[in-house]
């Protein structure tokens, strides 16, 4: 058949060459493939009609071995993993298909977060795509008291997706560099493929020099995508999603209280926020539009109840009568709320209030706990489990950097960085701001820099089990040492995955200079 085509070509532009036209003869690819038994999916399944669509693809099978194999070892993972992504993968592979990018950029935030929307990485980045504060920020993902649209589903998708859109332009339409350069940063990627064009040497991802991270990224990226392709022949167990939307967006046009969504929608709040991962408080926005997402089936009973419950009774608001001594800072902490909101409810030109007047202040309608997965709760119980430290709580005054107050307290700058959850928009550090500072007990820490003066080795070996979701800077974050001192002492290959149940050797010091 193939012959055949091919001698139909030949002789209908033999006919035109002979009439005196030049032609121009189309190419067409007549490859016939070589699996004479290709898998057969119902795309019923939204995983099947992922994997029907791939168009990315490494060298060999031999490029992604170590993901594979890492993944043959530990099958629960990814099972983990795509149940969790159930309720945004419709949307997320509508907005990548939408936007004509490979249905494989759907399979990223398996890669990035674990499909797990509240991820916060060491390096302050957030939500699934794990956007760090300033690309977000130049991405238009707003950042700020309400809200964190880095963890938004959908308006983190869609600056995940124009970003890779104009990684893909900058690297020529090279889908792999665009990718590793959504990893490493776009300059470090263009540095290492001109770097190998001055030397003469091919410049596409499988042949520059990239950081260990970055060249582990994209070949863990295709790995999954065969994985969930292929689910039995790697003892993987991939559960199904069904091909059609789950969430639907309802547009909130005025602030509203969570209570209220979880009461009108019968949602838990667990389910609100999880989403609706953007959300930091107990409420919607002060903004004049919100994209909520909900689940189709309790979209209407949602709409009917919201429709019929008046305007003035969708937020709480208390009379308060200005004290000595109060300020907007205080009066924000005490009732949950922030200090621009307050001067914009009562059109305050500036922070002053004075003594005996009466101001308004929305404050929730429920207790400050019943918010689970609010900012504030997360940070209670992230910061909840210091043992053997003294919490201390330090108010920024003028003058302030992190710098002074880690010398002050003899902590690091990254910790005071991390228990407070800041974010490059708020390492500014405001005056007035409240800081969490857990500091080892002077009287210890004294007694131990003494042994360290007589010479007596105060270093300590732990022996770690590495849990599900570990990675070396995760590992290094938690006991306070750097990745290289974990790699140099258990000899490892930085290269190679870390295998769930192996024990690495953490030497780490007593003493924190």
């Amino acid at each position: 058949m193939r012959q055949f085509l091919v001698f139909l070509l030949f002789c209908w532009a033999l006919l035109l060459s002979a009439c005196g036209n030049n032609v121009t003869i189309p190419v067409i690819d007549l490859q016939i493939p070589t699996d004479n038994n290709p898998p057969q999916f119902s795309e019923q399944n939204l995983w099947h009609y992922i994997s029907n669509r791939h168009s990315l693809k490494a060298r060999s099978k031999k490029d992604l071995f170590w993901h594979l194999d890492w993944f043959k070892k530990n099958p629960d993972y990814l099972t983990r993993v795509t149940k969790r992504a159930k309720p945004y993968l419709y949307l997320i592979t509508q907005e990548v298909e939408k936007a004509q990018l490979p249905i494989e950029i759907a399979l990223l935030p398996i890669v990035e977060s674990a499909y797990y929307p509240f991820s916060f990485s060491h390096g302050t980045a957030s939500g699934l795509w794990q956007f760090i504060p300033a690309t977000g920020k130049l991405y238009g993902l707003k950042q700020n008291y309400w809200v964190d649209e880095r963890r938004s589903v959908i308006h983190s998708t869609r600056a995940a997706i124009a970003y890779l859109k104009n990684l893909h332009i900058l690297f020529k339409g090279d889908w792999l560099l665009a990718i590793a350069a959504y990893n490493s940063g776009p300059g470090r990627v263009q540095k290492a493929v001109q770097k190998n064009k001055n030397q003469g040497k091919k410049a596409d991802f499988w042949h520059i020099s990239l950081p260990a991270e970055t060249r582990g990224y994209v070949p863990r990226l295709l790995a999954v995508a065969e994985l969930i392709k292929n689910p039995q022949r790697y003892n993987q167990t991939i559960t199904p999603v069904e091909n059609k939307p789950q969430l639907q967006s309802v547009y909130l046009y005025s602030q509203l209280d969570l209570a209220l969504i979880a009461k009108w929608s019968g949602l838990s709040l667990e389910q609100i926020y999880s989403l609706n991962p953007d959300l930091n408080r107990w409420a919607t926005p002060d903004t004049s539009r919100y994209e909520l997402l909900l689940p189709i089936e309790v979209v209407a009973k949602f709409k009917k109840a919201h429709m019929q419950y008046p305007k003035e009774k969708q937020l709480n608001y208390k009379r308060y009568k200005v004290r000595a001594g109060d300020s907007l800072h205080k009066l924000a902490k005490k009732f949950n709320s922030s200090v621009a909101y307050i001067k914009n409810i009562n059109s305050l030109d500036n922070s002053k209030i004075i003594t005996g007047e009466q101001i308004i202040i929305p404050i929730p309608k429920q207790a400050q706990n019943y918010y689970t997965l609010s900012q504030q709760q997360q940070e209670v119980r992230r910061l909840g489990g210091q043992k053997n430290k003294t919490k201390i709580i330090h108010q920024v005054v003028a003058g302030d950097s992190l710098w002074k107050i880690a010398k002050k307290y003899a902590v690091k700058i990254d910790d005071i960085i991390r228990f407070n959850h800041l974010t490059g928009a708020t390492k500014a550090l405001q005056v007035g701001k409240e800081l969490v500072i857990w500091q080892v007990p002077k009287t210890k820490a004294e007694a131990l820099k003494g042994l360290a003066k007589t010479g007596v080795n105060i270093n300590r070996v732990v022996f770690y089990k590495i849990k599900r979701g570990d990675n070396l800077s995760v590992i290094a974050d938690k006991f306070s040492v750097s990745v290289a001192d974990i790699v140099n002492s258990n000899k490892l290959d930085k290269q190679k995955p870390l295998k769930i149940g192996k024990k690495l050797k953490i030497i780490t010091p007593i003493v924190r200079r």
